[in-house]
């Protein structure tokens, strides 16, 4: 599919991929990222049920797409004729500029699912000059709106060209073909009738790399099963899927923690990293990378492990393999599950974490520990 050009890509084309839901009762709507959500407001078909399964689902954070800006139109090659000057002298005009590729933050989008339909991404070329020194159209740039936290890379040398980090910045990602020169700028006392003009630039075109890397102020880090979707829907109106099996959070979910004096901070629930997560196995480098924007990282360990340090070690290890760089974050450790130790229980396994690491014990069923940890995160976040 080829883009138009002059209008910006954003989630207009994604509104075909989700049908309406006939309703027994009165229709319960949600709109997110522009999809309509239908659901039944009772209670066997709850309308975020439905919106988190959908959401999963089309959680797109990896984009392959082919782009080319516009080629710069050709300088003009002219020379004015009058009635009472028939040798006037070259009057072409320059050619315009080529449509720009240009990438533009929207704090609205959270996923790259509006782009998974444009393969090809082609900028208008500019018009040719004219005479009367006339300069030739611009191509009309094409705006591609990408969430916040998302990076293009070239596929062939893998170097980062764009990141968007803030809501309407905008970032050229590949500059349209400059317009070529009239023969009215080679005009010289020696040559005053250049029979030449300047073609336009070239324009440039390869395959692109979009990826999205979660903004978040705090992220989850922990085995599969380990407590962190529910410790997500205890401190945050997030309603992850939760279950009794590993991997069962496949995307990475988002939440606002409510803090004090009307304070909040965002903390992400990650899917679950394996041994080997570096070298690629389980979900591997694919959500690894959403971790590194994170200023805190909370590794979440459950109280019925058999080794608590072994477990943590594993987790540090694959995240300085993934990227050394992340050891420099702040780290915190929370024994989740706590309800069912003792006091007895809790000190045996503190001889176990490392001493210069802070730690909370936590429950997400009996809410214990919660109202430490958020303090904890809060004054980590704020050191």
């Amino acid at each position: 599919m080829v883009s138009k050009p002059g209008r910006s890509i954003n989630n207009n084309r994604s509104r075909d991929l989700l049908s309406s839901v006939r309703t027994e009762k009165s229709p319960l709507c949600l709109k997110a990222e522009g999809f309509l959500f239908i659901g039944r407001s009772d209670a066997n078909a709850p309308v975020t049920a439905i919106f988190a399964t959908f959401m999963e689902k089309n959680f797109i954070d990896y984009i392959r797409v082919f782009c080319r800006s516009g080629h710069g139109g050709a300088g003009s090659k002219h020379f004015a004729r009058t009635k009472f000057n028939p040798k006037a002298g070259p009057d072409g005009g320059d050619g315009g500029r080529g449509g720009h590729i240009i990438l533009k933050g929207n704090s609205q989008l959270w996923t790259l699912l509006h782009l998974r339909y444009y393969k090809n991404v082609l900028a208008e070329d500019g018009t040719p000059g004219n005479k009367n020194n006339m300069t030739g159209r611009d191509g009309k740039d094409i705006i591609i709106e990408v969430p916040l936290g998302t990076i293009a890379r070239d596929e062939e040398t893998g170097k980062v060209e764009a990141e968007i980090l803030e809501n309407g910045q905008e970032i050229i990602l590949m500059k349209g073909g400059r317009g070529g020169l009239g023969n009215a700028h080679f005009a010289t006392p020696t040559n005053q009738a250049p029979e030449y003009a300047q073609p336009g630039e070239d324009a440039i075109e390869g395959w692109k790399i979009l990826e999205l890397k979660v903004l978040a102020d705090v992220g989850l880090v922990g085995f599969p099963n380990a407590g962190k979707s529910t410790l997500l829907s205890s401190i945050t109106a997030a309603r992850p899927k939760i279950a009794d099996y590993a991997f069962t959070t496949l995307t990475p979910q988002l939440g606002m923690v409510e803090y004090r004096d009307g304070k909040s901070f965002c903390i992400a629930d990650l899917p679950g990293i394996i041994e080997g997560a570096a070298e690629g196995k389980g979900l591997g480098h694919r959500f690894l990378r959403h971790i590194e924007r994170n200023s805190v990282l909370l590794f979440v360990i459950p109280a019925d492990s058999k080794n608590h340090r072994e477990e943590f070690n594993i987790l540090h290890s694959e995240l300085e393999q993934y990227n050394p760089e992340m050891l420099q974050k702040q780290f915190i450790i929370a024994i989740s599950k706590s309800d069912m130790l003792d006091d007895e229980l809790k000190a045996e396994i503190e001889k176990e974490l490392p001493k210069n690491i802070p730690h909370v014990f936590i429950s997400s069923v009996t809410q214990q520990g919660l109202t430490d940890l958020k303090d904890l995160l809060w004054k980590e976040l704020n050191a």
